[in-house]
């Protein structure tokens, strides 16, 4: 199976490079390809050349052979990537990746993730019209190359515009439905690259559509998906908007994200407590919802031990708990959330 390089690049505000530090958030970056090496670092150019020119070959085990041996090469060497690209690998690629041969399919998404690591390159495989044929593969490929599709879309997803162009291309379906079906591997990679993505407004409206509030409660409510985290961070975004606070209400999140608050880790207590804090804020409904699930008491704890940012928030959110309900006509009025 595929495995994918650590690169040394952010998104959102986040290094590529630092995210396995004891400080970092859940989020990671594609993982290493676990292939044997069997090039050296610094291919010679001719044999680049003649790799590419197989590419595109009328045999399909000659493409598959020349794929897989671009893809090792692009693995570990900025270099090697630099030169593949320039020897004009990166049209025929895409056009692998479109192939119905799921194991050449699979060569051509993982060749294209491993040479993504070069920001030109990303830059030319976009203007090329790479994003489309990953969004192709990420919904029909194999197991493999719906993971590498999903990672070479994180990866192109750190230019804003991409985000907006992987958005309106029809990738947050596929990718929500590999982080419902997919293997521990392909859920992680399909969380990231969504976290990724929902930064923007028009794809936090499309994932929520998608159904991934749904997906994100069942996670969030199983400890041994290892996924509260990551999925905390999702949700967070989604909440941000009217549909995705409804979603969670509706979804049953309320109850599993209580449950988090009295038995998680502080790290995923600090989540959840933003995220009901978000929920509560314009809604005198959702309020009273989370304050029949009993969060008072796993707050004030949490108020009393938790992180500096989790006390904050916990005392804010337990204010409100216990605010009094207002009197005035507002009061009992529908909100745009649904709330009263």
């Amino acid at each position: 199976m595929e495995k994918k390089t650590q690169a040394n690049y952010s998104y959102l505000q986040r290094s590529f490079g630092s995210v396995n530090s004891a400080k970092s958030t859940p989020f990671s970056d594609c993982s290493v390809d676990s292939s044997p090496r069997t090039y050296s670092d610094d291919s010679d150019d001719c044999i680049i050349s003649d790799l590419v020119s197989s590419l595109q070959s009328s045999s399909i085990e000659e493409q598959k052979q020349s794929a897989m041996e671009l893809r090792l090469l692009a693995k570990h060497n900025s270099d090697n990537r630099f030169k593949i690209a320039r020897a004009g690998a990166i049209k025929p690629l895409i056009s692998l990746t479109l192939s119905p041969d799921s194991q050449l399919q699979e060569y051509g998404v993982t060749a294209i993730l491993n040479l993504s690591l070069c920001d030109d390159n990303a830059r030319l495989m976009t203007s090329s019209g790479v994003i489309s044929p990953l969004v192709k593969a990420l919904r029909s490929g194999n197991q493999t190359a719906k993971e590498n599709a999903a990672c070479a879309l994180l990866r192109l997803s750190q230019f804003e515009d991409n985000r907006v162009l992987i958005g309106r291309s029809g990738a947050m379906e596929p990718l929500v439905k590999l982080l419902e079906s997919g293997n521990i591997r392909g859920k992680k990679d399909a969380c990231t690259a969504l976290y990724s993505l929902c930064s923007i407004k028009e794809n936090r409206i499309r994932a929520v559509e998608a159904g991934i509030v749904k997906v994100l409660v069942e996670l969030m409510a199983d400890f041994g998906s290892n996924m509260v985290d990551k999925c905390g961070f999702v949700m967070s975004l989604l909440v941000g908007e009217v549909e995705g606070r409804l979603a969670v209400v509706e979804e049953g999140g309320i109850p599993v994200l209580v449950e988090i608050i009295e038995v998680g880790s502080q790290r995923q207590k600090e989540i959840v407590v933003a995220i009901l804090l978000v929920l509560c804020e314009e809604s005198l409904m959702y309020r009273r919802m989370v304050a029949r699930e009993g969060a008072i008491p796993p707050l004030i704890e949490l108020s009393q031990c938790g992180t500096t940012r989790a006390k904050h928030k916990a005392e804010t959110l337990i204010e409100l708990l216990r605010r009094p309900r207002s009197t005035n006509t507002s009061s009992t009025s529908t909100s745009s959330d649904g709330s009263l």
